[in-house]
């Protein structure tokens, strides 16, 4: 017998209002990149232009993000029974993956600048870095609620909470130009721009890593879930017990109880799931009873 327990916490008002914020983070980065990357040449600014390339990246993350939050919406099907959240922790990945490789770049070249520096125009950097810094604050407050319980949110909201922070660094390094004219200031601003970046996509990275090789999520502690469940009344022991992540904001549950005394009915299983989704903000579980009269080749193994 098993018992399944189901939540959705975005209601569709909820998702509507994220659609937006995409929508609009989206179009405000597009037209900066294209802003930043102009001057960035003009003023043959490497911080600029670095920062351009970062950007882009960060629009991609966010089309790939909204693009997982679109399918992890949508309905489990005969062909994905479980439903397609799944794509918000690809999107988590992808989105880490690619600024990685914009740092790579950005790195590269700065080195390259370090080598043979040249003179920047340090008023109209400090102008553009001083725009990024509003559009890229703009675009991270619209994510900001979403970032406490969504992985894929929370990578939005970084990369443009880090973007914000990277720009006023651009700013920072206009304004220490025009008053000492060091020339490679410009490239080291892009390595310390690089560093920032690393930063904040390494814990990215690493959490979308370990949610698509179905990690236990780290919101659980697994010890805890299975000291709750083995002090139930009427539960001799418990087996075979997996939490995985479903989505980056839904986690799923299954568990193999042994009740020597027999079948505790439906209301005992309904307020177990209760409880797992109260205390755990575990949203899927699935409970198996057993009553020990054949033991379970999974519990043997397990043993």
């Amino acid at each position: 017998m098993t018992t399944h327990h189901h939540s959705h916490d975005h209601s569709h008002h909820h998702a509507e209002n994220y659609d937006r914020a995409f929508a609009v983070g989206i179009t405000l980065n597009v037209l900066f990149v294209l802003v930043e990357a102009y001057y960035g040449w003009r003023s043959d600014s490497l911080a600029l232009l670095s920062d351009a390339g970062h950007n882009l990246s960060d629009v991609l993350g966010l089309l790939m993000a909204w693009g997982g939050f679109y399918l992890a919406r949508l309905r489990p099907s005969q062909k994905h029974t479980y439903g397609l959240g799944r794509a918000t922790m690809m999107a988590a990945l992808f989105n880490a993956l690619i600024l990685l490789i914009a740092i790579g770049g950005i790195v590269w070249e700065a080195i390259a600048r370090l080598s043979h520096p040249v003179p920047i125009q340090g008023d109209i950097v400090m102008l553009v870095a001083a725009i990024g810094v509003v559009i890229n604050g703009i675009t991270a407050w619209l994510f900001m609620s979403g970032n406490r319980h969504d992985l894929n949110l929370r990578g939005a909201f970084l990369h443009m909470a880090a973007d914000a922070l990277v720009s006023l660094g651009v700013v920072i390094a206009g304004a220490l130009f025009i008053w000492t004219g060091w020339t490679w200031l410009d490239p080291a601003i892009s390595l310390v721009i690089a560093l920032a970046i690393l930063l904040s996509t390494w814990g990215l990275l690493r959490h979308s890593l370990h949610l698509s090789l179905d990690g236990v999520p780290a919101s659980i502690e697994l010890d805890s879930v299975r000291n709750y469940l083995a002090e139930l009344p009427g539960v001799g022991a418990v087996h075979d017990l997996h939490v995985w992540a479903m989505s980056t904001s839904e986690i799923a549950l299954t568990v193999h109880l042994v009740m020597p005394d027999g079948h505790p009915g439906d209301d005992f299983l309904c307020s177990i799931a209760n409880a797992l989704h109260h205390d755990f903000a575990i949203a899927h579980t699935t409970i198996q009873v057993e009553t020990g009269d054949r033991p379970c080749v999974l519990f043997a193994h397990a043993a």
